[in-house]
């Protein structure tokens, strides 16, 4: 129900743009998000955003990273730039319905930075 593309390979200072999309049956979404999890470490938070667009970021991308969302399409955003080699994980979408019932995730996209 949660599919996301565009991760890569990109060398050290480069910019990656990751996207997500929601389908199917869904309950209506409250916050989406991206999260990240690195070999040998625990899944972590890098950027959320609310349905009215407020957005929160992780220290580690902050200044370095954009959420945006499209409503309509049900779609979340994340644009890196600056990425560095600590930036290789796994990427998850997320989507969490209002009230938090329901916590979706998407199938992981991987992002290798190379030094």
């Amino acid at each position: 129900q949660l599919q996301a593309s565009g991760g890569g390979l990109v060398q050290a200072g480069g910019s990656l743009r990751l996207s997500c999309a929601a389908s199917g049956s869904i309950f209506s979404i409250d916050v989406m998000g991206w999260y990240r999890q690195a070999p040998g470490k625990q899944r972590e938070l890098v950027a959320t955003i609310t349905v009215d667009d407020r957005a929160n970021y992780a220290d580690a991308v902050r200044g370095r990273g954009t959420i945006s969302r499209n409503n309509a399409k049900m779609t979340v955003n994340l644009q890196m730039n600056s990425l560095k080699p600590e930036d290789t994980a796994v990427y998850y979408c997320n989507a969490v319905s209002f009230g938090a019932t329901h916590n979706y995730w998407g199938q992981g996209t991987q992002v290798t930075v190379s030094s």
